[in-house]
């Protein structure tokens, strides 16, 4: 068995163990509350990394200035500028890269967690759990009438509500003057939208958790 294999097995038996847990409060949408309760609790043992990456984003944003500063005093002269941004980084104790390990650090995370709600490898009958009736297994577009589409579309106003929050915070913050790519990062917030209406219903309930957790996280470390 694969190492992968091994951790999508591990996941199955522990979101069964939780649902079963939760049965008694959620009933038949007791899968669907193990999974909403797993990515939050993922995501607090990975807060230590968020911070981390945070803490990294700051440094960058101090250091973003004098780096400005140091390529037009040493313009055409790379050795200058290089010998220079390394006094930069000692004196100020931080790199241009800082936070960036942090951030990938948490991928591999994601991935598994991902995939298992999006396949149901290793979960057994994960995905014939329902959430008001709705197939955990389900797709948006094959449920568009009814108590399933209230269901996605109750999931989808979630979604939007923290991607909007989450993109006139980012877009409060772009520096005046910055290039375009960088005024346009904001609206990436609006990818898990897009993301969640061609998932099965198990996958997009994680990415409304989890996105839901960033916004969250990410308002209260950068207060």
């Amino acid at each position: 068995m694969s190492l992968f294999s091994s951790l999508f097995s591990s996941l199955g038996t522990l979101l069964t163990t939780m649902a079963d847990g939760l049965d008694p409060l959620f009933g038949a949408s007791a899968a669907a509350a193990a999974i909403v309760v797993f990515t939050l609790c993922v995501r607090a043992a990975l807060h230590p990394l968020a911070r981390a990456a945070v803490r990294g984003e700051k440094a960058r944003a101090t250091l973003a200035p004098k780096i400005t500063e140091l390529s037009r005093k040493h313009q055409g002269d790379p050795e200058r500028m290089r010998r220079a941004m390394a006094e930069l980084q000692a004196k100020e104790g931080a790199s241009p890269l800082a936070g960036c390990l942090p951030t990938l650090a948490q991928l591999p995370f994601f991935f598994v967690m991902y995939h298992v709600f999006s396949t149901g490898s290793g979960a057994g009958d994960l995905l014939d759990h329902t959430l008001a009736g709705t197939p955990l297994g389900a797709r948006w577009g094959g449920v568009l009438s009814g108590g399933p589409g209230l269901v996605y579309l109750g999931l989808f106003a979630l979604i939007a509500a923290v991607a909007t929050w989450t993109y006139l915070r980012a877009r409060k913050a772009t520096v005046p003057g910055a290039p375009g790519v960088a005024r346009a990062l904001p609206l990436l917030s609006f990818g898990t939208l897009v993301t969640a209406a061609v998932v099965p219903l198990a996958a997009a309930l994680y990415l409304a958790t989890s996105a839901t957790w960033t916004a969250v996280e990410r308002a209260l470390l950068h207060r």
